[in-house]
């Protein structure tokens, strides 16, 4: 058992690594990985949903399926950003649009995020998100795993938390965070 989660914890960050170039060379990350705590246990909580709602998708829309875990990730940082104290428990079912986990994307984009889907800034998302997401499914292609297994199911299974942490990181640097060199050694940093 020990073997499959190395393999899968290999896939994985095999994988983020990856998508992180791709959105560093398009030039929506920077080389590094916006994260928060707080937004990485909220995926805890949406995943087995978000799985379940997902899987079904996956023959069809391969690519929607796993892009849209992206897109709750975008959504968890910015309600991170906005107000974590009023939003920590929104509910799963809240990232759904009028048709649930059909137009879960554009859902998120207009009523959450607070962008036209016309706009220039919600069609980069859109695009990066699709990118991700056809990156994604080569991965999975290249593993030539049997359909409908419990390897396979991991295998989904860490693909969308590796979208869901990618968007939360495209999200949190639309707003504008960023990692900052700290030096602990200066005198008075925390005196």
């Amino acid at each position: 058992m020990e073997e499959n989660i190395q393999y899968f914890d290999t896939y994985e960050e095999n994988l983020q690594r990856e998508v992180l170039k791709m959105c560093t060379s398009l030039g929506m990350l920077e080389g590094e990985l916006l994260s928060s705590e707080d937004i990485d246990l909220k995926w805890k909580e949406w995943a087995p949903e978000y799985i379940a709602d997902a899987l079904p998708e996956v023959n069809a829309y391969p690519d929607f399926a796993i892009a849209c875990a992206g897109y709750a990730g975008m959504a968890a940082a910015h309600w991170w950003d906005e107000d974590w104290g009023r939003h920590h428990g929104e509910d799963y079912k809240k990232l759904h649009g009028p048709r649930g986990f059909d137009d879960m994307d554009e859902h998120i984009v207009q009523n959450i995020l607070g962008l036209t889907l016309d706009s220039i800034e919600a069609k980069q998302i859109m695009n990066i998100l699709l990118c991700c997401a056809q990156k994604a499914a080569t991965f999975i292609q290249h593993e030539q795993i049997e359909h409908q297994t419990v390897k396979a199911f991991h295998i989904f299974a860490r693909t969308v938390k590796v979208m869901y942490r990618t968007g939360a990181a495209l999200e949190l640097k639309r707003l504008g965070y960023k990692f900052h060199k700290v030096d602990l050694t200066k005198k008075g940093m925390f005196s």
